[in-house]
């Protein structure tokens, strides 16, 4: 039967990314089929003994140290990562390019050079397809048929990142629109979770998640404007950072939603540890963005050190959807914690999180959802179910301008009330100086589950920073599911009976922390205060 127009349209990108997986040298054997449920060992499988230490010892501060003192060469550094991340590619179906020659050509200049060219000589990274990249031949499709073949644009942020020395090397898959919690579109289908296949690795940047879950690659680009970064980075069990809106240029990005004022998104990184975190935003902050950017906050990466004794509190759950039992076991854990290192730790009592849910659902689509479905339209590509699911939500409607605005000021209110809550919360003149709270109602969902984003666009509406960290994992002896256990709502019920033990084995639980407004780096110290606590460096 012969493929109508979008499919072959959709055929001609996945045969340019399997042209680029070609290059792999030496090729890898064939991979056992089926897969295993999880991924995690294929690496010390098919890698030589030494592409397997650097991949899987290291992060990124850690690599960028060897590479100063010549422990490691760029090149052999960025071929070690082509190749572990064309094995995630075959495993988990998360790179839509490799970039082969131009990352070895890269690596090799740099390696030329008497002196490095930035902090990050040498250092590959990877990056979500939307994010536009500099060449004549990049393009972005943004997950969306219609666009495929369309010319890149100028990222600041990428440029920033590669005048700093970086190795571009791999670009990563996303779902389609962009606005989903589980990486699957029409081009590429689904991206799998590296711990465990049958859960899904996240969106949007689910690709950037699952390859760096994998360790494909220590510091991976991805945008956030519903929980975007963090969603991927819990689900794969790596660190994510969401700033403070315009404190980092979001310019070259490939979307629909130019212009729309109602609700930023922000690039974020996913990385193998809080540090890489902290340099990726000193590195891009470093370039004094704002002189470029009049939109942007003028306000260098200054790191926070905290003397007082931390006051955290636990956000056990958001009042509308109980967390399942592992992320409430991780909250345990972190709250102990940091109670045995002198904290103090307190109970968060959530304010209306169901009311900011219509108000951020609504203010994502005030067209009722018409731009991001264009595309679709143009090209014939089905909708997808949770691309659906999203549009159809009860607050996703087409205002009009004065319907909007009121909105706007609903946002605007419901921002002022938060603070005003937060700013109650203080005992003793001490107000809480973060929240621990689930980033996802579970670990990983299962495919196809993905429905309940509050827990991550709570933030975005309000415009906090929050920062991923894992935790643990799900133990089916302690995770057991609580066969009385009483629902609060429709939507906490079957969150609830989604859940069993059994088909969440080996995933990653991970918590979110998260400040007020522009505390990026107070978020950033309270994590090292809280890690450390945990027993970690």
């Amino acid at each position: 039967m012969a493929l109508k127009p979008w499919e072959e349209k959709a055929k001609s990108a996945r045969d340019y990314r399997d042209s680029t997986l070609s290059k792999v040298e030496p090729p890898f054997p064939p991979l056992p089929d089926p897969l295993p449920l999880s991924s995690q060992d294929l690496p010390k499988q098919y890698l030589t003994a030494r592409e397997y230490e650097l991949t899987q010892n290291y992060d990124a501060v850690e690599l960028l140290q060897m590479l100063r003192t010549k422990q490691v060469t760029s090149e052999e550094l960025t071929k070690a990562f082509l190749r572990r991340a064309a094995l995630a590619q075959y495993a988990l179906n998360c790179v839509t390019e490799l970039m082969w020659d131009e990352a070895i050509e890269r690596a090799k200049y740099l390696d030329s050079l008497p002196e490095p060219v930035g902090p990050l000589h040498g250092l590959p990274i990877s990056v979500k397809e939307h994010h536009s990249m500099f060449g004549e031949k990049t393009t972005n499709h943004a997950s969306y048929v219609a666009w495929i073949g369309t010319p890149g644009a100028t990222n600041p942020v990428n440029d920033y990142l590669y005048d700093a020395g970086c190795v571009y090397y791999a670009r990563t898959t996303g779902p389609q629109t962009l606005m989903a919690l589980e990486c699957d579109n029409n081009i590429y289908g689904k991206t799998v979770n590296p711990w465990n296949r049958n859960l899904t690795s996240g969106g949007s940047s689910g690709g950037e998640g699952a390859l760096v879950g994998f360790k494909g690659s220590v510091l991976g680009l991805g945008g956030d404007i519903g929980g975007s970064v963090r969603a991927p980075a819990s689900n794969n069990g790596v660190y994510g950072f969401k700033p403070t809106t315009k404190r980092i240029p979001g310019k070259g990005m490939k979307h629909v939603a130019a212009g729309k004022e109602s609700i930023h998104g922000t690039i974020g990184p996913l990385a193998q540890s809080r540090e890489t975190i902290n340099l990726f935003m000193k590195t891009i902050l470093d370039n004094e963005p704002w002189r470029h950017d009049a939109g942007l906050t003028v306000k260098p990466w200054t790191p926070e050190t905290i003397t007082a004794p931390l006051k955290v509190a636990i956000e056990w759950h958001d009042g509308v959807v109980k967390p399942h039992p592992p992320v409430i076991r991780a909250l345990q854990m972190v709250a102990d914690a940091c109670k045995a290192a002198g904290m103090d730790v307190v109970d968060w009592e959530p304010y209306k999180h169901d009311k900011a849910w219509d108000i951020v659902s609504g203010l994502y689509f005030p067209d009722g959802g018409e731009a991001i479905l264009a595309p679709i339209k143009e090209s014939g590509e089905p909708i997808m179910p949770l691309t659906k699911f999203i549009v159809e939500q009860p607050n996703v409607k087409n205002r009009t301008m004065h319907e909007y605005w009121d909105l706007c000021v609903e946002r605007d209110t419901y921002r002022d009330e938060y603070a005003a809550h937060w700013s109650s919360m203080a005992e003793s003149g001490k107000e809480v100086d973060v929240i621990i709270c689930p980033t996802t109602p579970g670990a990983a969902p299962l495919h196809d589950t993905a429905t309940y984003w509050p827990y991550t666009s709570q933030w975005n509406l309000l415009d906090y920073p929050a920062a991923v960290f894992p935790v643990t994992f799900v133990d089916p002896d302690k995770d057991k599911k609580d066969e009385n256990y009483v629902p609060m709502n429709d939507q906490d019920k079957y969150n609830y009976d989604l859940y069993d033990p059994q088909k969440w084995v080996g995933a990653p639980v991970s918590l979110t922390i998260v400040g007020r407004r522009q505390m990026d780096e107070k978020v950033m110290a309270a994590l090292e205060l809280v890690e450390k606590a945990m027993g970690r460096k």
